[in-house]
C-alpha cells in the first residue's frame, strides 16, 4: 500500500490555498514524492521530525519559506495539520501547540 498525503479539515485547505503559488507547487511537489517512494525514504531537506508525532514538510519560496505540520497515521497516511509562513528561525511554539491540538482530532 502507497501512503497518502492529505489535509485534516477545510482550515488546513484554506491555509495551505493562502500560500505563494511557488510554495504550494513545492508542497504538490514533496507530496508526490511521499506517495511515489514512501515517506520512509523521503527524508532532510524535505521533511523533518519537530517533536513527538509532529513532523514538518519544508517549503521554500521566492518570498520565504513556509511550513506543513503533520502527523502519520496507519495504514500510510500522512494527514498535515497546520500550514504557515515562517518568519523566524526556530517553529513559533504556538504554531507547535495549535498543530498537536488539531492532530488530537484525528481518528485513526
Amino acid at each position: 500500500m502507497n501512503w497518502s498525503v492529505e489535509t485534516l479539515n477545510e482550515t488546513v485547505d484554506a491555509e495551505l490555498a493562502a500560500l505563494p503559488a511557488d510554495m504550494r507547487a513545492r508542497f504538490i511537489w514533496i507530496s508526490k514524492l511521499i506517495t511515489e517512494h514512501g515517506l520512509e525514504n523521503v527524508g532532510e531537506p524535505y521533511v523533518k521530525h519537530i517533536e513527538k508525532a509532529l513532523w514538518e514538510i519544508r517549503l521554500k519560496g521566492r518570498d520565504g519559506i513556509s511550513r506543513a505540520l503533520y502527523v502519520t497515521v496507519k495504514p500510510k497516511r500522512v494527514i498535515v495539520v497546520r500550514v504557515f509562513i515562517k518568519k523566524t528561525q526556530k517553529i513559533p511554539r504556538k504554531e507547535i501547540e495549535l498543530a498537536l491540538k488539531r492532530a488530537q482530532e484525528i481518528e485513526t
